[in-house]
């Protein structure tokens, strides 16, 4: 019986370096899984602004304000990663992301980081989620999730209008 468990114990232990092999429970790699899973973009070259019906993650503009908090690289690229994840299926109808994370308190303590993300949607209204919490990661993390849910729900909407409107044409 202790060799069965110092033997799933040595199953666990090793980590994966190589990039091909299967990954460990619990070991965190990030590797997008297609194009519309990427991060979102710091900025977009003119040309591709110009251009209609973008169709990947990596070419929709994420803009990330800190206003009273500091904000690493390492906190920008997370978000980047995390709306690419969240919001990159939806890309080819987003125009571009703002993101914005606040200390509303200050020095008080309490609820304060808020986290604003504002949606804009080609041809809908913005969409715009707000989350406040004593954290700055768990501000993005809920605002997130409930922006993904607005915007599917918008993008449903949507849909739902021109199927209308062609029935009764």
């Amino acid at each position: 019986m202790a060799d069965m468990g110092n033997e799933s114990a040595a199953v666990r232990a090793p980590a994966v370096t190589d990039s091909n092999a299967p990954r460990l429970r619990g070991e965190r790699t990030y590797t997008p899984d297609s194009a519309r899973r990427e991060p979102m973009a710091a900025s977009v070259p003119r040309p591709l602004k110009a251009q209609s019906g973008r169709s990947e993650a990596a070419q929709t503009p994420a803009f990330i304000r800190a206003v009273g908090t500091e904000l690493d690289d390492g906190d920008r690229a997370y978000l980047r990663r995390k709306l690419g994840r969240r919001l990159g299926k939806f890309a080819p109808s987003i125009e571009r992301v703002s993101v914005r994370i606040e200390d509303v308190n200050g020095p008080r303590g309490g609820l304060d980081k808020r986290c604003r993300i504002k949606v804009v949607l080609s041809g809908l209204p913005s969409v715009m989620i707000e989350e406040q919490r004593p954290d700055v990661q768990p501000a993005i993390d809920r605002a997130l999730t409930r922006i993904e849910r607005a915007v599917r729900r918008s993008l449903q909407l949507r849909g739902a209008r021109a199927l209308k409107s062609r029935r009764l044409r």
